[in-house]
């Protein structure tokens, strides 16, 4: 169904991939009604800073801000914050908000993010316990950490690992627990995350590895971590980061295909619901490239997949194939990650110096570039895709080896800017 002057668009979620897509419908000429809701009572924001400079206090609230405040009214998008979707009927387009209104839409986009895990455990709801998702928690945290005396961090995945940095260098006493051997072992192997656990431990945090937490203790507040091999850890500030679960609650009452995200075509449509489209960290999207549905929990994703589907409510086709994209500062170490790997790689390759924690690694599947992370080595992003791409069998010698730049790897000059290790960040 094409877009009319009398459509009604809808974004449910009012993050930035919601945020995004609503810029880009006035912008590609979406002159409809075009609604944008959110369940938190201001308008959009980024987080990624929410677990680095903003809890730090380096950087205050309208940095975070997608889009200056009468950005909304300007293009005449109806941003409704506070505001809460109770359900959606695909089968009729319409929707009902908690407050009994309904609304009618030719497109629905559900931008509705992912929620944090909470750990079921005993204890877990003692004063004390925090978790970090939106600006709120991070406020709360931050004041809550100024008046601690021990953090503990439970979860060593992207959001542990960098508010431990962020909480270890506002000069809090931070311990930092996890079941694997290292940080980030999951997503980076245990040859790479075993620089993040020397990086935590050169900073002064007390690791507590391939340990897994049975409870918290406290009388009213959190007193200590118990562990599951019968040790007490004491602190009296818990944050928990266990990872974060897609907000799929609206689709699955709707009857919409959930799997670990809604699940939609490489278009961003709802696979078997015409007209509801997904983005951001809700979506499992079909990938083009890896032939699977794919969800990806990072600020580049819903930075492009926003407007991809946005494009695509418009009737222009857009097939979403990026390649997933991450970064993370911790400390004075930054990397950007390009690819997909999961644990599916045969080989690493380290081109620089894991001592000094300045190097590109490269992950290998059958001798081809299957993923590629940059530390503290900056403008080369745009080449590790391009090998990813690429799909060409590499010799690891010649990709390991710094004085051929990344472009000559294969043997066929791609053209892509990759001569040596750059250290001076652009991202």
């Amino acid at each position: 169904m094409s877009a009319t002057p009398t459509s009604t668009f809808v974004i449910v979620g009012a993050g930035l991939a919601g945020a995004k897509a609503a810029e880009t419908l006035r912008a590609e000429g979406f002159d409809g009604r075009l609604l944008l809701l959110g369940e938190e009572a201001e308008r959009p924001y980024e987080r990624p800073p929410l677990s680095k400079a903003y809890l730090r206090g380096e950087t205050d609230r309208d940095s975070l801000y997608v889009h200056q405040e009468g950005f909304y009214v300007a293009h005449e998008i109806e941003l409704r914050t506070a505001t809460r979707v109770d359900s959606i009927t695909p089968s009729a387009h319409q929707l009902e908000l908690a407050s009994g209104e309904r609304i009618g839409y030719q497109r629905l986009l559900l931008a509705t993010g992912a929620a944090p895990r909470c750990l079921p455990l005993p204890g877990a709801d003692l004063d004390g316990v925090h978790y970090l998702r939106s600006r709120r928690d991070a406020d709360v945290l931050a004041a809550a950490a100024a008046q601690a005396t021990h953090v503990v961090v439970v979860g060593t995945g992207w959001i542990g690992s960098e508010a431990a940095a962020s909480l270890r260098q506002l000069g809090r006493d931070v311990t930092l627990i996890g079941p694997d051997p290292a940080p980030l072992a999951r997503v980076l192997g245990p040859e790479i995350a075993a620089v993040y656990r020397d990086l935590h431990a050169d900073h002064g945090v007390r690791l507590q590895l391939e340990t897994r937490v049975a409870g918290l203790r406290g009388h009213g507040r959190v007193e200590a971590v118990l562990t599951d091999d019968g040790r007490t850890i004491e602190g009296d500030l818990v944050l928990v980061g266990a990872g974060a679960a897609p907000r799929t609650e609206l689709a699955e009452a709707a009857g919409l295909p959930v799997r670990d995200g809604l699940l939609v075509n490489a278009q961003l449509e709802a696979v078997g619901a015409a007209g509801v489209y997904a983005a951001g960290d809700v979506a499992a999207a079909w990938h083009p490239r890896y032939q699977t549905y794919l969800r990806v929990e990072h600020w580049a994703n819903a930075l492009n997949q926003g407007p991809a589907a946005a494009r695509n409510m418009l009737g222009i086709p857009t097939a979403y194939a990026r390649l997933p994209y991450f970064y993370s500062d911790q400390y004075d170490l930054g990397m950007e990650y390009s690819g997909f790997a999961a644990t599916d790689w045969d080989q690493v390759v380290v081109r620089g110096d894991l001592a000094a924690r300045t190097f590109i690694a490269f992950w290998l599947k059958d001798q081809r570039v299957i993923a590629g992370m940059n530390a503290n080595v900056w403008d080369v992003t745009e080449s590790i895709q391009a090998l990813i791409r690429g799909g060409r069998p590499v010799d690891p010698e010649r990709l390991a080896d710094p004085d051929i730049p990344l472009g000559q790897v294969t043997g066929e000059d791609t053209g892509q800017r990759s001569d040596r290790l750059a250290t001076s960040s652009t991202r």
